[in-house]
């Protein structure tokens, strides 16, 4: 729409002409002519008179002619001039007060001092600001020898010596300020404060007719002048911004527009500007100009064009015709900084209109050749020579007073070829007008200020502006005289003025507007006037009143008149504008009008470099270019986030980077990196931003953290030198030593390693911040950090009342005299002590950020008039100057930015001028040891369930789930409660945290399922112990004997030969090792049972679980569908995955592998050996490494064939077995069921010896290392072998194989009876010890012994086998029936009971605790006995049956089903008869996991129990009695079903093709999965055959459109149903639930950065409140208005109003989401994300402006909610989730997320809004419809004003890693869990969007 401006019939066109029309007459200059209206000065008898046109005024003298303005008048004055005085001289004669109205710009006063200096009338001036008060226009006490008198003011003053009162800026003073003139205006009468009162002149005339002189005085009635006049300068309000005329003190004025001179008037101007410059360029750049100040620009929201400036522009290139207008427009109106693409568009527009984009034909200075001073230049000027256009062009420019100093010859700054042609240009304009320097933070703006004042000569006087300083601040301040008389004292700026020195006003984007205009005139004119009357003037008007009056200069000081030094400038500093921002675009037109703008780039990265080596020569090269490439790529990007990032990694950082790397060069970059930007803090989306950037330039950090442990992190302080790790300084000695700060400080070694990395800053002379959460050792690693160095220190704490006189000085009064007290940072510079600032974040950044110049040149100005400064040279020329001591340093303390602090940013606005440290929470180890010296009595167990609770608790905070960071400080402060009273138990003591969210009832959930999760009993009873019901065992009877002959016989005693040869070794193969987070909980939270732990490992639902082993405390479960292996310890919360199906043969696709799994022992810790019993494949694998090695046993491995269906066979199949019970000593024993041989592998030594049989074997148990039992298969006889130690040696000889007879107790030595044990399930391979044995058998006895597991006992125990001579008495618990094998029909495995025995016998023997752990299904368990009649027994995998024999007690523990198992029934029966498999866990207790994934811990032995229970109960503590209720609410894990149509096959078989059934998969025509030609897809729960998309594409176009008009049909039945249907409270209620902590979390954000927003400001000159320490001195001479008080800070009137955040959900809702949701739930997932925003913006409309569409086959712009009808209320909202989940199903196939992504983003470009936002949630698949990554990373980054996120919520493979790692930092996620979306939503949210919303 900018293109309007150039269309035929506007203003550009129009501008146009008009140049064709006047250019002939005026082309030679000659053509303007004089205009009828003619303004002449006649002198008469009766007096001189002024007359314009046919208005004619009689002159007077004036009574104080010095008042009366000069040599404001041209030579030719233009029409439109002399047509507004003509108007003035009009209203001056009828006696009428006028309001002259326009633009900003300096017009108006102009238009005003030429009339008054016309008429010879004498001006009192002021101007307007907002800190304008009553006391400024009417009278001022002052004191005077200890009484108060009143001093008439600038209106009393001009009212009663019959003056005219120049009001500027009306707009800029506050409301109700003002109106106190009205009754001035109105009848020339006022109320004066000391009893006067004014009246007009007609009426005193009339009172003096009728009393005389002194009745009238002694009345205290004055006389106004009747040549009194009011005459008021203004802006249009609300076209700028402003305060609006209170009506009645409008209608009071005369109003007069005063707009820029008409073209032809300003072309004139220009013209005498530039009397050597082409008349047709100075017609283009004045045609541009105009266009730009029309209508339409204003329109389109352009600022105006700075037209006053303009002259200033021609006399540069009246000096320089080759340079480029393009470039001086630029410096006028900086368009590139302060418009956005579409304006800049326009702007370039209207300039390539007119001919001046000549940036590229015109030449540019390059360089400043030379400055001089001396023979031939004027004085107080140099003759600067530049260079330009292959030549050289020498100026002469007003200089400071000190002797110039050639260029590129100071070692503090480095000359760039940007840097050189920037200081070029600054000459130039310094020849003409004031400059202000834009660029970011860090770029350099204040090295090259100073670089420009030491070239000419300059004394440099750096101003630091803030928020809310005052006019009087820049001008002038009271302060009282030493006999307590007022006096007013100037500031830094005004001595400057008069000096003839180079001002710098450092940060002029942060003061107020109104503020900033009190410089206007200054600016303009170079003429002030102050409060207390004095008047700096130009100084070539100061010379024409002192020729004028022939007055000498002490007499025009008398008369409170000075010069304004000729040689005084302003260069100001800038950040750049924001562009579109409501608040932050300080740019506008009124600062146009003040400078010339100069824009500092960003060095590039060559200059960059140049500036780094020469600054720090010694800085590792390849760190450097590292350092320099990152740094150019975050700068060169669009992305926001990226570029916020590299506001952190300015020059400045870069410089204080390499200075520290050039002395510690072993130093890592990454982690300065990380330092400069805080990273630890940052937002997750620029954290994760920021390591794609490290990761792209090989900079990631290599942690160690064995090498951190060996690093010394320790202190010591030997001979006066002390060292913190391996960084010394010798110790400071002070004074005195009382401020030496001595604190309790426990070291451990990550404090110690920030201390180390402050000490390294510290020595580089740098000054600290210091950032974190609360509570994590801030304070004290300082206050230890200057106790170690004996460093005295300076405390000061700031808060959100914080001035910047406080942070100086502190006035008070004594004896009616200000004093000021030094502040602790006043005292700190004088004393060389360390000042440490804490809560920097709590204050305002306007008013931190003075400490900008103290830390940058060493220098500040304080509120009492002192200054601080760096050099003692500079201290000896000046007066009041305390110079800083050089062992100065500053300290600052803040929290980290962003919720739930809400402070403000102090580390964005001042970060890069410190040395940064982000201190966090001590890391675990580090934790628990600094505990312990705090509660040394308190049990580690305790700790490390603190440590673990608050570790978790704070990685919440950190994504979001919560808001508090609980800290180090709160565990402290628990333990220290623990260890004075231990007898409170834990989970009473937590809550003296944890009572603070008691009141939230979603916090508090969060927090009692983590505290539940490490074991905290908070809620729990003494009396909540719930262990499973013991039960007799039957007596232990002597059932029998085994016995051994040890005879001749051939059939009693076989040789076995033995062979042996080496291993052959396949590989290895590295593969990766998974790590996944561990999420563990602890399962006795609220009551005690014998569990002690579970989680869950993180496999897919399809995965079966086949084997589970453990080693120490260590344990390693194997899974088969596919192949893989887990690993995990007991104390870790880490566990460790390999996949291994790529390893494993396989022969046919629907092979069922077996695997079991062995880990070795020392020296082969965290190895293992995997055995697949179906192939015989025996695999190596180190978990450490990765690598995995194919043992190949025999040379014939026999082939799986293809044929082979074993599952499927009615008798048991054979298989290989591997036997484990000696892996931790690195040999295991390899089988074959029916097979006649053993093959023993020695891991270690690389061997495998086989042992021939002449049996054929059905099982094999090692009883000891060198005693086997062997089972016959068919007949099941048992065999002893007995084998040498050593196999393989040459002596070793052969095994020798023993029969075993069985012989019933009662007949001797007959057959066996039927009371013999049955077959073996498990044999222990050592003894039971002797305690153990004599208390089983009831005897006291010590004997070898074996522990035997049979289906028919509880247990057998054989004394005296296998080690001494038989026979061996057998011992039996017997059952009153034997246990059955296999599983029994139920509801979860229907017809899948199998035949034969489990693969797993799941029994275990605990020698030490004496039991014996079976795991049994549900219908092997006596559960009549266990549970009540009215108690129905919970849904298990399985029962532990413990039999123990030390008690004579059995129970039985359940084992909980979990909600998720694989679909594979029979596979999973054939690895066991439970759905558990169990494995022992050290000596009293077992480990079980479910087919699931569920692991649990147990706890058998009953000591353990009895000590574990105390312990417990400790825990919990008492409550003296009074009762403690807490209700946990539970999510019911109900899921709703997927609607179902078709003809349903009742048995629900699995149906692959065909046409007939609904529910299939992979055929045509039917509702299905997978398939083709079907009318909507229907998912029965089988396992998908999907077709390609191939076969999909080739479907007849007439079945397609039946299929679609099908879908069409039952889709609107659907819609209807939705309509009609009632609300579904339960339905909701499972999406709702799932999301409701984030919702929660999410609105708690949103309400706290509301409130932030509406914080309540200091207003300042009120009659109430509290006492203004800037207005001590008022209050001391009986003014009223002293008092500020806080209220609401309303937007000004003219400022832009804040639009609403635009945010748009664009959601998938295509076939793919619904086909697929069964595998990964990605529907589900992205129904709960819309519920969650739906929910979390409910009544924030007005500032989220939102909507929902979908894309799918059907379309790319399907609307689900529009802006205008958000879902209000549950039923509504439940409409959207049923409206997708059904057009999911019934869409056409396709995809249109590229589509739908670019459509959203052009749409979203062109609304109006703060800002943009897009969030996709999509499937990763991307690749089957042919849409490429990167074509998808172009779409997503389209529109720099829109922030697009992708949020890939299915996958298949990796297809969503691959597609993020394409996709910009920051822009893409991956959610393939359930719970991960909320939070990525939630972190977008917190992260970017909430970043600006108040």
């Amino acid at each position: 729409m900018y293109s309007r401006m150039l269309f035929k019939g506007t203003a550009a066109a129009v501008a146009a002409r008009r140049i064709r029309y006047i250019l002939g007459p005026v082309i030679s200059k000659e053509g303007w002519k004089c205009s009828a209206l003619e303004v002449k000065h006649v002198n008469t008898s009766s007096g001189d008179t002024v007359t314009i046109g046919d208005i004619s005024f009689q002159l007077k003298m004036p009574k104080k002619p010095e008042l009366v303005p000069v040599y404001h008048m041209s030579e030719s004055t233009p029409q439109a001039v002399a047509q507004h005085l003509r108007w003035i001289m009009q209203k001056d004669l009828l006696g009428q007060d006028v309001f002259l109205i326009g633009p900003p710009g300096p017009l108006r006063r102009s238009v005003v001092m030429q009339y008054l200096e016309l008429t010879k009338r004498e001006v009192e001036y002021v101007a307007l600001s907002r800190d304008t008060t009553e006391t400024d226009l009417k009278q001022r006490r002052e004191i005077r020898s200890g009484s108060a008198f009143y001093i008439d003011q600038c209106a009393v003053r001009a009212a009663t010596q019959g003056r005219v009162l120049v009001l500027e800026g009306l707009e800029k003073a506050e409301r109700n300020v003002l109106p106190i003139l009205n009754n001035l205006l109105e009848n020339r009468e006022m109320q004066l404060e000391d009893g006067r009162f004014l009246v007009s002149a007609p009426r005193y005339d009339r009172l003096l007719q009728e009393h005389t002189k002194e009745e009238l005085d002694e009345w205290k009635i004055v006389r106004v002048s009747e040549d009194f006049r009011v005459i008021a300068l203004g802006l249009p309000v609300p076209r700028y911004k402003g305060n609006p005329l209170d009506p009645p003190l409008r209608s009071r004025f005369q109003a007069r527009d005063i707009y820029h001179l008409p073209f032809k008037d300003q072309l004139e101007v220009l013209y005498r500007a530039g009397p050597n410059m082409a008349a047709e360029r100075v017609s283009q750049l004045l045609s541009c100009a105009t266009t730009l100040c029309s209508q339409e620009s204003a329109n389109l929201g352009l600022p105006d064009f700075p037209m006053d400036n303009l002259p200033a522009v021609v006399r540069v290139l009246d000096h320089f015709p080759m340079l480029s207008a393009q470039q001086l427009i630029q410096r006028l109106y900086p368009y590139d900084t302060m418009l956005g693409k579409e304006g800049r568009t326009a702007v370039e527009g209207v300039l390539s209109r007119f001919e001046l984009l000549d940036v590229k034909r015109q030449a540019s200075p390059w360089a400043v050749v030379c400055v001089r001073q001396g023979e031939g230049v004027i004085p107080g000027q140099a003759a600067v020579t530049l260079s330009i256009a292959d030549t050289t062009i020498t100026l002469q420019v007003p200089a400071g007073p000190r002797p110039v100093r050639p260029p590129n010859t100071s070692p503090a700054f480095v000359s760039t070829p940007a840097h050189a042609r920037l200081l070029a240009e600054m000459m130039q304009s310094h020849l003409v007008k004031d400059m202000c320097l834009i660029g970011p933070k860090g770029c350099g703006k204040s090295v090259i200020a100073k670089e420009f004042a030491e070239i000419l000569g300059y004394s440099l006087e750096p101003i630091m502006l803030y928020q809310d300083m005052t006019a009087r601040d820049l001008l002038q301040q009271r302060y009282t005289l030493p006999n307590g008389d007022t006096a007013w004292r100037a500031s830094p700026l005004v001595g400057a003025a008069q000096e003839g020195k180079l001002v710098v006003l450092d940060g002029i984007h942060r003061v107020n507007l109104g503020t900033l205009a009190v410089l206007s005139r200054l600016l303009h004119e170079r003429e002030l006037a102050l409060y207390d009357g004095t008047r700096l003037m130009r100084w070539d008007r100061y010379q024409a009143i002192k020729e004028q009056l022939q007055l000498t200069e002490e007499q025009l000081q008398d008369r409170c008149i000075f010069p304004v030094h000729p040689a005084f400038r302003v260069i100001a500093l800038a950040e750049p504008p924001l562009v579109g921002s409501s608040s932050q675009q300080w740019l506008g037109p009124e600062v146009l009008t003040m400078f010339l703008f100069h824009t500092v780039r960003t060095l590039a990265k060559e200059e960059e470099a140049t500036i780094i080596h020469r600054m720090t020569p010694y800085v590792p090269r390849k760190a450097m270019e590292q350092l320099l490439q990152l740094t150019h790529n975050l700068r060169q990007t669009k992305d926001p986030t990226a570029q916020s990032l590299a506001s952190s990694l300015s020059t400045r950082q870069l410089l204080r980077i390499c200075r520290r790397l050039s002395e510690y060069p072993e130093e890592c970059i990454t982690h300065a990196v990380n330092k400069a930007c805080l990273s630890r803090f940052l937002p997750s989306l620029a954290r994760s931003s920021l390591q794609k950037n490290l990761a792209d330039y090989a900079m990631e950090e290599q942690t160690d953290p064995a090498a951190q442990q060996k690093q010394d992190h320790t202190c010591v302080v030997r001979d006066g030198v002390l060292t913190i790790g391996r960084i010394s300084t010798p110790i400071y000695s002070p004074e005195g030593k009382m401020k030496v700060p001595d604190v309790l400080f426990y070291e451990n070694a990550q404090h110690m390693m920030v201390m180390e990395d402050m000490l390294k800053d510290f020595l580089l002379g740098e000054h600290l911040l210091l950032v974190g959460n609360q509570g994590v050792g801030k304070n004290k690693i300082v206050d230890r950090f200057l106790h170690l160095m004996n460093r005295p220190r300076e405390y000061l704490q700031l808060h959100r009342d914080t001035t910047v006189q406080t942070l100086t000085v502190q006035p008070s009064v004594r004896d009616g005299v200000i004093v000021y007290e030094d502040s602790p940072l006043v005292s700190a510079v004088k004393l060389g002590h360390i000042l440490v600032i804490d809560e920097a974040d709590k204050a305002p950044t306007n008013v931190t950020c003075i400490l900008k110049t103290l830390v940058e040149s060493g220098e500040m100005i304080l509120a009492d008039g002192r200054r601080i400064v760096s050099d003692p040279l500079d201290a000896m020329e000046r007066p009041d100057v305390i110079t800083m001591h050089p062992d100065f340093r500053m300290i600052v303390l803040a929290n980290r930015p962003g919720f739930p602090f809400l402070g403000n940013n102090f580390f964005g606005a001042l970060g890069d001028i410190f040395s940064c440290h982000a201190v966090d929470n001590p890391k675990p180890q580090a934790e628990f040891a600094m505990l312990k010296r705090y509660g040394p009595d308190v049990p580690d167990a305790v700790l490390q369930k603190l440590v673990a609770a608050f570790g978790e608790l704070r990685s919440m905070a950190d994504q979001g789930t919560i808001t508090y960071p609980y800290s180090t400080r709160e565990v402290v402060n628990i333990v220290k409660h623990l260890q004075k009273f231990p007898e409170e138990g834990l989970a009473n003591v937590v809550r003296n945290v944890f009572d603070f969210d008691s009141y939230n009832k979603d916090m508090t959930e969060v927090l009692i399922t983590t505290l539940h999760k490490y074991g905290i009993p908070i809620g729990a009873k003494p009396t909540s112990v719930h262990l499973a019901k013991e039960l007799p065992l039957p007596d232990c009877k002597m059932v029998g004997y085994w016995t051994t002959v040890q005879g001749s016989s051939a059939r009693r005693k076989l040789l076995c030969p033995t062979q042996s040869h080496r291993i052959d070794i396949k590989g290895p193969v590295f593969l990766r090792v998974q790590g996944f987070p561990l999420e563990k909980h602890e399962a006795r939270a609220t009551r005690f049972t014998e569990e002690r732990s579970h989680w869950q490992i993180p496999m897919n639902e399809v995965n079966i679980i086949c084997d589970v082993t453990t080693a120490d405390d260590s344990i390693y479960v194997a899974t088969c569908n596919p192949v893989g292996l887990y690993s995990m310890r007991e104390g870790s919360d880490t566990l460790h995955c390999v996949e291994l199906y790529d390893v494993f043969p396989r022969t046919v696709s629907s092979w069922q592998p077996l695997v079991s799994v062995a880990a070795l022992g020392d020296p082969l810790h965290r190895q293992v050996v995997l055995h697949e019993e179906q192939s015989n494949t025996v695999l190596h694998l180190d978990l450490v490494t990765g690598a995995v090695r194919r043992l190949v046993l025999s040379q014939e491995d026999e082939p799986v064939h293809k044929s082979s269906n074993w599952w499927n066979t009615k008798d048991s199949p054979s298989g290989y077995r591997m036997c484990r019970e000696f892996a931790h000593k690195n040999w295991l024993l390899f089988y074959k069921t029916d097979g006649n041989q053993l093959d023993v592998l020695d891991v270690l030594e690389g061997q495998v010896h086989t042992i021939s049989l002449p049996i054929s074997l059905k099982a094999v148990f090692l009883v000891a290392e060198d005693h086997w039992l062997l089972i016959e298969s068919k007949t099941d006889r048992k065999f002893l072998l007995t084998k040498p130690t050593h196999m393989g040696t040459e002596e070793s000889g052969r095994c020798q194989l023993h029969t075993i007879s069985e012989e019933a107790a009662s007949t001797g030595f007959g057959t066996s009876s039927e009371t013999e044990p049955g077959t073996p399930q498990e044999v222990s391979s050592e003894q039971l010890p002797s305690e153990n044995l004599s208390a089983a058998l009831g005897q006291k006895i010590v004997s070898p012994s074996r522990l035997v597991c049979c289906p028919s006992t509880y247990a057998n125990i054989i004394v005296g086998f296998p080690d001494l001579l038989s026979p061996y008495e057998v011992y039996s618990f017997k059952r009153a029936a034997p246990l059955t094998q296999g599983r029994d029909p139920d509801m979860f495995f229907s017809s899948s009971r199998r035949s034969g025995p489990a693969k797993r016998a799941n029994c275990v023997t605990l020698l030490q605790a004496n039991q014996l752990v079976r795991a049994l299904p549900p219908t092997q368990v006596p559960l009549e006995d266990i549970y009540p009649k009215d108690v129905t027994p919970p849904m298990t995998a399985a029962y532990l049956e413990v039999t123990d024999l030390n008690y004579k007690k059995v129970k039985y523990i359940p084992v909980l089903r979990t909600g998720s198992m694989s679909p594979y029934t029979s596979w999973i029966s054939k690895v066991s008869d439970t759905d558990v498999v169990i494995a022992p866990l050290g000596s009293a207790g077992v480990v079980t996991v479910d087919m699931g994934g569920y692991v649990r811990l147990w706890e058998t032995g009953l000591e353990n129990l009895q000590r574990s229970l105390l312990e417990w109960r400790n825990m919990i503590g008492s409550e003296d009695g009074r009762p403690v209720q807490i209700t946990i609410q539970r999510d019911s894990g109900l899921d709703v079903s997927s609607p179902k149509h078709g003809k349903v096959d009742p048995t629900n078989a699995p149906h692959v093709g065909g046409n007939q059934w609904a529910g299939g998969t992979g055929g045509r025509d039917t509702a299905g999965l997978g398939g083709m030609g079907g009318p909507y897809r229907l998912d029965a729960g089988h396992k998908v055959y999907q077709v390609s998309q191939t076969e999909k594409d080739s479907v007849p176009e007439e079945v397609k459109r039946a299929a679609r008009e099908m879908a069409e049909k039952a889709f609107k039945e659907r819609l209807k149903e939705i309509e009609m249907s009632e609300y579904d409270a339960d339905t909701y209620e499972r999406f709702s639930s799932a999301v409701r902590p984030q919702v929660q979390s999410l609105r708690i954000i949103l309400d706290s950065l509301q409130a932030k927003g509406k914080e309540r400001q200091w207003l300042k000159n009120q009659a109430l409140g509290e006492l203004d320490d800037t207005k001590i001195i008022d209050g001391l001479t009986g003014e009223k208005a002293i008092y500020k008080r806080r209220e609401e800070l309303n937007l000004e009137p003219g400022s832009p109003q804040q639009k609403p955040k635009r945010l748009r959900l664009l959601a998938d809702i295509s076939g793919s989401m619904y086909r697929f949701n069964g595998v990964d739930g990605r529907l589900e997932r992205s129904m709960e994300a819309i519920c969650m925003v739906m929910e979390a913006l409910e009544s924030y409309e007005h500032k989220f402006k939102y909507d929902i569409t979908g894309h799918s086959g059907d379309g790319f712009n399907i609307e689900l909610v529009t802006c205008d009808k958000v879902p209000k209320n549950n039923k509504k909202r439940l409409k959207v989730l049923k409206t997708m989940h059904a057009h999911s199903q019934f869409c056409m196939s396709g995809d249109y997320t590229l589509e739908a992504t670019e459509h959203a983003v052009r749409e979203l470009a062109r609304q109006e809004a703060d800002e943009h936002f897009l969030i996709v949630l999509s499937d990763a698949n991307l690749e089957r419809y042919g849409i490429s990554p990167a074509r998808f990373a172009r779409v997503l980054t389209a529109e720099p004003q829109v922030h697009a996120f992708a949020i890939f919520i299915g996958s298949l493979g990796d297809q969503a890693q691959r597609l993020q790692r394409t996709l910009p930092a920051g822009r893409s996620f991956v959610a393939m869990d359930t719970k991960q979306i909320p939070q990525i939503l939630q972190q977008i949210f917190t992260s970017t969007v909430l970043s600006s919303i108040w």
